[in-house]
């Protein structure tokens, strides 16, 4: 989909779109990425003990909103190109990242169970069309994610 609204750069390797119909924003690369690259490290601005609609699971308990905060723009997809690794506390490239392409990632990848499920409208292939954490997916999607 191309988004034709207000863009705002963030950073060397990416900018904020945001779509002129619907508000939403999204973040979108300005650099070719490889599969493996490193992204971004991200830390938390905030630590809650319970998940909120802009949060990231990095613990049982602990549920971050992200620093740098346009990271919360990277959105869901049932394709994603992208993983935060809680661990290293780092994005990383899934696969080939073109420029131009939207950052996406799969929610579901660190949400056990979201604060609230939404209609996905990705539109990939393997489309899961409600989206509310790893806890409500079968065995067979998880492991391959």
């Amino acid at each position: 989909m191309q988004v034709t609204g207000q863009i705002t750069n963030v950073k060397d390797f990416a900018e904020i779109r945001e779509c002129p119909k619907t508000g939403s924003k999204s973040l979108h690369a300005t650099v070719e990425f490889m599969p493996g690259q490193f992204i971004h490290n991200f830390g938390p601005k905030e630590v809650l003990d319970r998940p909120n609609y802009l949060t990231v699971k990095i613990s049982d308990h602990q549920h971050i909103m992200l620093d740098p905060e346009f990271l919360q723009y990277i959105n869901h997809s049932c394709d994603p190109n992208v993983c935060f690794d809680t661990k290293n506390m780092v994005v990383r490239a899934l696969r080939k990242i073109e420029i131009g392409e939207e950052f996406t990632f799969f929610y579901p990848s660190t949400e056990w169970s979201m604060d609230r499920g939404f209609d996905c409208m990705c539109g990939s292939e393997n489309c899961l069309e409600y989206i509310q954490g790893a806890a409500h997916l079968p065995l067979e999607v998880l492991n391959r994610t």
